[in-house]
């Protein structure tokens, strides 16, 4: 595997998903103006950020490779049949994703395939599209980006997605095609971090890219709004142990953008026991404000704590779903 283009965020980078209206330092909540305040602002800086964030490229095995920095990990199958996306990234990152997208080689974009629906997955979609590509999804991320969505825990509303960005093939539970001399299994897991999650397999190189299903070494965004909850996440983690073994390479949502099974089972066990402790709190009558105070996760915090979903923050997402 190697790596090229350092950029300057850090390795973890910048994810518009990942970003809640909370309080991110304290257990205090805003109030809705002044979530719908800071949301604004976030979703602004990032959109600023990813305008000059340069593109991290990983090259994996049977010509996968791996671009970081623009939203979610976008995985590139590249060959004779074209280059084939999954996820997109941010739309304002087109210059940098462009010139990774040629590093790569010469073969056009023919194929893009959207993990969820989330922004910083799915808004390239905006100009990908103008490549001419076929677009695929599990059929409730198109009826997601198909209108605006509000996310509450944001306390903000996403636009829909122009007509021609929007995914055209589009399935219920799982498809298979064929690409570049590949085996891509598309499998949707049921409700897990959004309603709309999907795993994509490459077969022959045993390559797995989990969307939002998996972040790696940092905790995860929750999406309520739209289906997610923290026991759909546990089991969207088993599910993905179960497809993989020591030798498969995972391509997590978030996180260093080359991943493995130790990783992965490490992000498992840490979702258990968070929903564990704080279940053992709630059912002893606590309330959110008293569990955060007791902190429920503090044995996996200076591992996992660090980024933008703080203790604090993540310990509600997990009381949302219990």
């Amino acid at each position: 595997m190697t790596r090229q283009h350092a950029h300057s965020l850090s390795r973890r980078g910048f994810c518009l998903c990942c970003l809640s209206a909370p309080a991110l330092a304290t257990s205090r909540w805003l109030t809705p103006g002044e979530a719908y305040a800071e949301a604004l602002g976030i979703v602004q800086r990032i959109k600023s950020a990813a305008v000059t964030t340069p593109i991290a490229i990983y090259r994996l095995r049977g010509d996968v490779a791996v671009l970081e920095g623009s939203g979610g990990n976008i995985a590139v199958l590249n060959g004779a049949d074209g280059k084939v996306l999954i996820d997109t990234g941010i739309a304002v990152s087109r210059p940098q994703v462009a010139t990774a997208l040629a590093t790569l080689g010469p073969e056009p974009v023919t194929h893009l395939i959207n993990t969820h629906w989330h922004f910083d997955h799915a808004n390239g979609n905006e100009w990908l599209c103008e490549l001419g590509p076929t677009i695929m999804a599990q059929e409730n991320t198109r009826k997601h980006l198909l209108t605006m969505q509000r996310v509450e825990d944001w306390s903000y509303d996403f636009q829909p997605l122009a007509a021609a960005a929007l995914p055209t093939d589009v399935f219920a539970d799982e498809h298979m095609l064929t690409l570049n001399k590949t085996t891509i299994a598309l499998k949707h897991y049921g409700p897990a971090h959004t309603d709309s999650d999907i795993g994509v397999y490459f077969t022959e190189p045993d390559i797995l890219h989990t969307g939002d299903t998996f972040w790696n070494g940092i905790y995860p965004f929750i999406d309520y709004s739209t289906g997610g909850s923290i026991d759909g996440s546990i089991r969207a983690a088993e599910t993905n142990l179960s497809k993989t073994t020591d030798k498969t390479i995972i391509i997590p949502g978030h996180g260093s953008p080359v991943s493995n099974r130790s990783q992965l089972q490490a992000f498992h066990d840490m979702l258990v026991a968070a929903r564990a402790n704080v279940s053992a709190l709630k059912k002893n009558g606590y309330s959110l404000d008293a569990i955060i105070a007791a902190k429920p996760t503090a044995a996996s915090d200076t591992a996992w704590g660090t980024f933008v979903i703080n203790p604090a923050l993540f310990t509600r997402l997990v009381y949302e779903g219990l």
